[in-house]
């Protein structure tokens, strides 16, 4: 695991919050030179710390999509056979292991409440599936 610095780290926080700011902004808000903060960028993407910028949307007006969490458990040792299984499910946007009374946490975008239903019938169709529990989300509060 890469140890951060404590420049990187802001720099990170503030990239979070609007990944479009500019490299004067930032390095007047870190108190560097603007090479400085260019390094620092190239340096946290060559090591693979910052994978990309993206934009952030509200969700429900930018898509129109519905948007669930699906909370999946797998019977013993067939958990990369589901997970393999689960990533060729087109409307699931990630998949994250877990420990508790789930395995599997699935992040899901779907259409409309049929989409989301034909989803649902596919994750509990996948072999080692033994129990799943999903949950739309009715609203996004920003953090």
């Amino acid at each position: 695991m890469i140890e951060l610095t404590v420049l990187e780290h802001k720099l990170i926080t503030l990239l979070r919050e609007n990944s479009r700011t500019s490299v004067s902004a930032l390095a007047e808000e870190l108190h560097v030179s603007r090479a400085t903060v260019t390094k620092t960028m190239a340096r946290l993407e060559n090591n693979e710390t910052i994978l990309g910028y993206t934009v952030r949307t509200h969700k429900r007006q930018a898509t129109g999509l519905l948007h669930a969490t699906s909370c999946i458990e797998v019977e013993n040792r067939t958990t990369r056979y589901a997970i393999a299984q689960l990533k060729g499910i087109p409307e699931i946007r990630a998949i994250h292991t877990t420990n508790g009374a789930w395995d599997l946490i699935a992040e899901l975008e779907c259409k409309d409440l049929l989409d989301f239903d034909r989803v649902l019938r596919k994750i509990r169709e996948v072999q080692g599936v033994s129990n799943s529990q999903t949950s739309l989300h009715l609203n996004s509060v920003e953090c």
